[in-house]
């Protein structure tokens, strides 16, 4: 029977994106080869895709997690037309897939962006130890 279950048991799935025009991917990679090594299936999308991209990678892959990284400043722009395109897909934020972002985001703009559907943001300098265990504890919660 265990085997039976361990069968039945995948690994968490994580997109790691970068919407927009943003070109700088070292930390996107960074965290995407930190979240591989912690045991989590990790699609990384590579720079400059659209939020229709996204959506439809996770889609697609029936992610748990869309990681956004996001380092040009346009966060409240491209976050919510990700979010837009994952509804569009059926994939309600932080119901059936957690959007977690990464980036520079300033203090008062992380309200703004939970209110759209954000789970957490992470600024640079974040313990990767600290996004593992968040996706570890916030993705059994999702309703999928």
């Amino acid at each position: 029977m265990r085997i039976l279950e361990a069968q039945l048991t995948r690994k968490i799935r994580v997109i790691v994106a970068k919407p927009g025009l943003d070109g700088h991917d070292r930390g996107a990679k960074v965290v995407a080869r930190a979240l591989r090594d912690a045991g989590f299936e990790v699609i990384y999308t590579g720079i400059r895709r659209t939020p229709e991209e996204i959506a439809e990678t996770a889609l697609q892959e029936d992610a748990d997690v869309v990681g956004l990284s996001i380092l040009s400043g346009a966060h409240l722009e491209l976050t919510p037309m990700v979010i837009e395109e994952l509804r569009k897909r059926g994939l309600e934020p932080n119901r059936d897939v957690l959007v977690l972002l990464g980036g520079i985001v300033p203090e008062e703009d992380v309200p703004k962006l939970k209110e759209m559907g954000v789970a957490k943001v992470f600024g640079p300098g974040t313990p990767l130890s600290e996004i593992i265990e968040f996706i570890r504890a916030e993705v059994p919660k999702l309703k999928r």
